[in-house]
Order: C-alpha cells, then sequence, then structure tokens
C-alpha cells in the first residue's frame, strides 16, 4: 500500500503541474478563441460585411485558435509535437478519406460565400428544403422553415442541387387562377379584375399585373391572375387578392360556377 501511495506521490509531483496547465490552457484558450472570434464578427460587421461571411468568418477563425490550442496542449504534456504534425500529416490521406463528406461541405461552404447564391436573410429552396437562411456555417446552412422549423442542410447537399432564390430580386410574381362562368362578359370580368389589383397599394405598377384567359376548363372559364409585388408581401398580396376578388364578383353578380357534369340517361329498350 505504501509502494502504491508512493508511486501515486511521484507520479504527482511529475505530471501533476502539467495536467493542471493542459487544463488550464484548455480552458483559457477556449476562453480567448470565443473572445476573438467574437471580435472579428464585430469588426466585420462594423465595417458592413455581409453578414454571411461574417458568420463564415467566425466559425473558420475558432476552429484554427482550437486547432492551436490543442497542439499547445499536447506539447505541455510533453508530446512532440513535431513527431504529432509529423503523424498528421502521414495520416492526411487516410484522414480525408474518411472524412471527404465534411471536406466536401467546407469546400461548399467556401462556394457558397465566394459566389453567394444566397446570404443571410434570403428564403430560398434548396437541398430539399425550403426556408429563411439564418447562418451559413463552415459545413452546414441553416435554414429557419415558414413554420418556424430549424433545418440544417449540409453545404455539400446545396452547391449539388438547384438553389431557387425567392429574394434575390426583390420581387415576386403572384401567380392566381380565378375561374368564371362561360356566362360572364369576359370583357368585364377582366376590366373587374384590373381594377381590384389596381386598388392594393403592394402591387406594383411595373411590371404590370398580366390578367387573361388561361384555360377553357370542363366547368369555367379560368383567368390567368399574375400581379407582381415586394418579396416579403407576397403572400399576403396572394391571399387578400383572392379574398378581394371574391368579394368584388359577388358585388358585380360575377358568378364562380361549380365543377358541373352533363349525365344523360338512356332508358333500356
Amino acid at each position: 500500500m505504501d509502494e502504491l501511495w508512493t508511486k501515486l506521490v511521484n507520479f504527482g509531483a511529475e505530471y501533476g503541474l502539467q495536467v493542471l496547465g493542459a487544463i488550464v490552457i484548455f480552458v483559457v484558450g477556449r476562453w480567448v478563441a470565443k473572445l476573438l472570434r467574437n471580435v472579428v464578427r464585430r469588426l466585420l460587421t462594423k465595417a458592413k460585411v455581409d453578414a454571411t461571411l461574417v458568420s463564415f468568418v467566425g466559425h473558420l477563425v475558432y476552429v484554427l485558435l482550437m486547432t492551436f490550442i490543442i497542439v499547445a496542449i499536447l506539447s505541455n504534456l510533453g508530446v512532440e509535437t513535431t513527431s504529432f504534425i509529423a503523424v498528421i500529416g502521414a495520416a492526411g490521406l487516410a484522414v480525408g478519406l474518411a472524412l471527404q463528406g465534411s471536406l466536401a461541405n467546407f469546400a461548399a461552404g467556401v462556394l457558397l460565400v465566394i459566389f453567394r447564391p444566397l446570404k443571410v436573410g434570403d428564403f430560398v429552396e434548396g437541398g430539399g428544403q425550403v426556408g429563411t437562411v439564418e447562418e451559413v456555417g463552415i459545413f452546414t446552412t441553416t435554414l429557419v422553415s415558414p413554420d418556424n422549423r430549424v433545418v440544417t442542410v449540409p453545404n455539400a447537399k446545396l452547391t449539388s442541387d438547384n438553389i431557387i432564390n425567392y429574394t434575390e430580386k426583390g420581387t415576386r410574381r403572384v401567380d392566381l387562377v380565378v375561374g368564371v362562368s362561360y356566362a360572364e362578359n369576359l370583357k368585364h370580368v377582366k376590366e373587374v379584375i384590373v381594377d381590384e389589383l389596381s386598388k392594393d397599394a403592394r402591387v406594383l405598377a411595373e411590371p404590370a399585373p398580366t390578367v387573361g384567359v388561361v384555360e377553357l376548363a370542363d366547368s369555367s372559364v379560368n383567368f390567368a391572375v399574375r400581379p407582381w409585388t415586394g418579396a416579403a408581401d407576397y403572400w399576403n398580396v396572394y391571399f387578400d387578392t383572392l379574398a378581394a376578388l371574391k368579394t368584388r364578383f359577388d358585388k358585380e353578380g360575377i358568378s364562380i360556377p361549380f365543377p358541373q357534369r352533363d349525365v344523360h340517361m338512356i332508358a333500356a329498350g
């Protein structure tokens, strides 16, 4: 028992300070890394750098600093860092193959920052998801869906698929189809629709709304109603225009028919 205790005391005397130093380096280093990451973000934000780039650079700075801290900890513990780096270099190919997905995501993140098909605050569709861009990270992009779900999409999946940016141009076209009875005066119906659209200040005068017959359906004559509006007003204009047209049609006596079928009864001879 005394021999074991002696060994523990000797071990503590020899390595205790090194272990304690390693812990201190990790705690302090991690705090400094977070502090510098926040400083970089604030400086970039103050310089009016795009929020997407601010987020990406902040993540990159933190990862690089933490890598340096880990190397410092290993050196403090007596691990030969030059040999350690050599081992990392020798194992680089194997690690690269094992982490090729992560490396692909990192490369895709760089491409997203350079070519900027999307940025923080844009409403986009990509990687099989739809939502507002909250953050573009080193490996993943965070979207917030219309029903307020947080969706994390790998960067490589975004860049390998089509990215539809609904916000980039600032305006969107609202595509509606409105059906009226075959008995209605089509010229009058068109005038009513155009007049109702002109009353909504959110509907842009230029480009002008498109209103025209798009289909002679089984039970109705269908009008394509396509006003333009600001991207932020898209859904409000969509819902409000449908409601306004229904109310106006009722006032004008314009009927919106229900589906109809003619059934011919043939008596058995």
